[in-house]
């Protein structure tokens, strides 16, 4: 029996790998019956799938925008693993990008409480992130996001590379403002965690959720490529951007630059620089 028969509980009649991210290897497995998802990775990173099912979850809850469903999680003698359904991608509706917005949007305005956090801390790609409850957005995002970042890049930036950063993260308070109610937020919002479903429209994959300022995952959106106009001009008509938005980006996705940084090297170190000065030019 093989340890994909054991994690199904069933014969396999196949199975392949498939894309899964830098972090994780991904297969496809067919049985007579069913077609699964299985995320694996090392026995000692069993927590980074706990808490990718609480993300999953939390978003699922929201009943607005389409998510994997989680079957089962464990160990086998080789790996820690994550079992979903497989899912068939869909051709996407005319409307795709109006109606990902709009569910976004709905998304961010779920009722979540008053404090941003989360029930758990988790991960962002294979780098710890904590998630303690605050009452601040502003010192939630300095002491719980940029300042974990600085301290792991201590080897990758030079001394006054690091003094910008604290130089921003003393003015936070003049950059950032506290969003009127915290929000459920995806925060690993790339174009590479969402795809279409079988219903055509957008699902959310991979998530980092914590509560947060719903601009974090508009920011992360327009990082790497972006999506296109349509879905910014329909999710502003939600009223989940404010007027400063465009400087306030640059903030937030700085955590993301250096997270890469710390994860992939120097090749991300002249964007991490580019963001530094863009926020020091919105003074």
């Amino acid at each position: 029996m093989s340890e994909f028969d054991k994690i199904v509980d069933k014969k396999v009649l196949s199975y392949h790998s498939v894309a899964g991210g830098d972090i994780n290897k991904a297969y496809q497995v067919k049985t007579e019956q069913d077609m699964y998802f299985i995320k694996m990775n090392t026995i000692s990173n069993l927590d980074m799938f706990i808490q990718e099912k609480k993300g999953i979850e939390a978003i699922a809850a929201c009943h607005v925008i389409g998510t994997p469903h989680i079957l089962q999680m464990g160990t086998t003698y080789q790996h820690a693993y994550l079992l979903m359904d497989y899912i068939e991608r869909g051709k996407p509706i005319a409307s795709y990008w109006d109606v990902f917005a709009q569910e976004l949007a709905c998304m961010h305005s779920s009722f979540v409480g008053d404090q941003f956090g989360f029930s758990s801390d988790n991960y962002i790609g294979s780098t710890p992130q904590s998630n303690p409850f605050c009452g601040s957005w502003v010192t939630f995002f300095k002491e719980y996001r940029l300042r974990p970042m600085l301290v792991r890049n201590e080897e990758n930036l030079s001394r006054s590379d690091r003094q910008r950063i604290i130089h921003i993260m003393e003015h936070l308070d003049e950059l950032l403002i506290e969003p009127e109610h915290p929000s459920l937020v995806h925060g690993d919002l790339w174009s590479g965690n969402v795809m279409t479903g079988p219903d055509g429209k957008a699902w959310l994959i991979d998530p980092a959720c914590y509560y947060g300022d719903a601009e974090v995952d508009l920011a992360m959106t327009e990082l790497f490529g972006g999506f296109p106009p349509s879905f910014y001009t329909s999710y502003r008509q939600y009223g989940c951007l404010r007027a400063g938005y465009e400087k306030r980006k640059y903030v937030y996705n700085l955590y993301h630059l250096l997270n890469h940084l710390y994860l992939f090297g120097y090749g991300y170190y002249g964007s991490v620089i580019h963001c530094i000065e863009k926020i020091e030019g919105s003074w």
